[in-house]
């Protein structure tokens, strides 16, 4: 697979989710997918996605930056959003907020086997200070 091939597979990905396709999903995600080291499958995978757009009813996956090569992919991914209630354990309750995620993707076979992903939890509660304090 050449690194062209997967950046299109990847952005089709982000395509996927941000049009809330689940039906392709499967095009995209291998059944045995694992998330943060923990095995979901492909159904789990789906069930967490769900969960977020069902919790953060704005929710869009923003590449800001993508580095691909045979069979991985880095991206740095931009939210700017409205989460209904709590998320990653911080009451937002309906406030906007802006934060980053770094996630690391495996690929076999043009779909993802692998994801490692680390959210900027201290971006959001630095937001969340400032409209206390304002």
């Amino acid at each position: 697979m050449i690194k062209t091939d997967l950046s299109d597979v990847y952005l089709g990905y982000i395509s996927c989710l941000n049009k809330q396709d689940w039906s392709r999903l499967g095009r995209f995600v291998d059944d045995d997918v694992h998330h943060n080291g923990r095995r979901l499958g492909l159904s789990g995978y789906r069930d967490m996605l769900e969960r977020d757009f069902r919790d953060i009813p704005d929710l869009q996956f923003n590449v800001q930056m993508m580095m691909a090569e045979p069979s991985r992919v880095a991206s740095r991914l931009l939210f700017n959003c409205t989460p209904r209630g709590e998320f990653l354990g911080l009451a937002i309750n309906g406030r906007k907020i802006s934060f980053s995620e770094n996630v690391f993707y495996e690929f076999r076979a043009k779909k993802i086997v692998r994801v490692w992903s680390v959210i900027d939890k201290a971006a959001i509660e630095a937001q969340l200070r400032a409209l206390l304090t304002a």
